[in-house]
């Protein structure tokens, strides 16, 4: 995969997330512009995740790879945001959420063919 394409990649991740977080810090925060404390602290530290990931290249999402980079109390933040999220985000971003799902399945069959052949 080319470095732009690989760059583009990480900024749509990197969007997804943000989102997903405003999402949950908007409903479950009450806050109206921007995030409260705890919920920018685990963007910004997704931010920089995503930007340090040696992995980008060959995996969709993090939940996807085999390396968690995440600390183990961040990783219980994000994939509370991510529960929440996920279901609600076709409402107020139906075109990334449908991506998302393709994405996800298709990265689900690429590594039940890739255990197979092991």
């Amino acid at each position: 995969m080319s470095r732009n394409k690989v760059e583009m990649k990480c900024e749509r991740e990197k969007r997804t997330v943000a989102m997903m977080i405003r999402l949950y810090c908007q409903k479950n925060h009450r806050t109206k512009f921007g995030l409260c404390p705890e919920c920018q602290t685990l963007h910004d530290y997704a931010m920089l995740r995503s930007d340090k990931c040696p992995f980008m290249e060959t995996k969709t999402f993090c939940s996807n790879c085999k390396v968690h980079c995440y600390k183990a109390d961040m990783r219980e933040k994000i994939r509370a945001v991510m529960r929440f999220s996920g279901p609600r985000i076709i409402f107020s971003h139906p075109i990334m959420a449908i991506r998302h799902v393709i994405e996800s399945k298709r990265e689900k069959k690429r590594m039940e063919k890739e255990n197979n052949e092991n």
